[in-house]
């Protein structure tokens, strides 16, 4: 099987038959790039395994796939799979019931940079989060990055990836979660009751969190800003807020 791990990057599976049995094998493919215009049965057989594994598909010029091939044997079909498996948001719950606590869960939102993802897992770790979710797209996936910078946290913190986070989100308020979300706007974390079973929405620095998730969380939180610049990291923003809510927590 012609398939490398990458630096930055996802493993990376490349070749007819490397990335069916990636498939077929259920290993969790991100994203797979096809030759446009590439319409031989091989090739259709894949696309036809990406579409039942909900996997994103983009069909690009043959130099975008030999950019991004590490043997150069691509056979028209390159695949990003990722590093590490990845949870099933049950599988949270279940481990918030094994340990007779709340379930804290992490939720991310436009985060694409994989160091503040890292960051993020290893944050949700120390705090007892009892997993991180993340959407489908625009989105880093569990890349050799993310799990380096995660220091470790990626192998005892489970990752879910959604489809749609806001349905995600709704299903979960059924179950007895509530949502906060971080935006500047928002009222002071201090003055927020934040415990509970409780879902922490975190967006990207640049962009914050999508309209309709922050429509569907149940409050904004605003972390007080006391410097010159107005936005911190996203990964210390999760860091802050995810501890505020361990104090609260503790506080019984």
């Amino acid at each position: 099987m012609e398939e490398k791990l990458t630096e930055g990057k996802s493993l990376v599976i490349e070749g007819r038959n490397a990335v069916l049995e990636a498939f077929r094998s259920g290993k969790p493919v991100d994203k797979l790039f096809v030759l446009d215009g590439c319409q031989d049965g091989p090739v259709r057989t894949i696309v036809r395994e990406a579409k039942k594994h909900d996997t994103i598909i983009q069909f690009v010029e043959k130099e975008r796939l030999s950019q991004l091939s590490e043997t150069g044997k691509h056979q028209g079909v390159v695949a990003f799979a990722a590093a590490y498996e990845y949870a099933e948001v049950e599988d949270m719950l279940e481990l918030a019931r094994q340990k007779g606590e709340d379930p804290f869960l992490i939720l991310l939102d436009n985060i694409e940079d994989p160091h503040n993802l890292g960051a993020i897992i290893r944050t949700a770790n120390l705090a007892g989060a009892h997993g991180v979710i993340i959407p489908k797209r625009r989105a880093v996936g569990l890349t050799a990055t993310v799990a380096k910078t995660s220091a470790g946290a990626l192998n005892y913190t489970p990752v879910a990836k959604v489809t749609n986070l806001v349905k995600t989100m709704e299903e979960l308020k059924e179950r007895g979660l509530w949502f906060v979300c971080a935006d500047m706007g928002g009222e002071s974390m201090y003055r927020l009751n934040l415990k509970g079973p409780i879902g922490l929405v975190i967006g990207s620095e640049g962009e914050g969190v999508g309209r309709l998730v922050k429509e569907t969380c149940d409050f904004v939180a605003g972390i007080p800003m006391r410097g010159d610049i107005d936005s911190l990291n996203a990964s210390v923003a999760a860091g802050v807020l995810a501890y505020e809510i361990v104090r609260q927590r503790l506080e019984g």
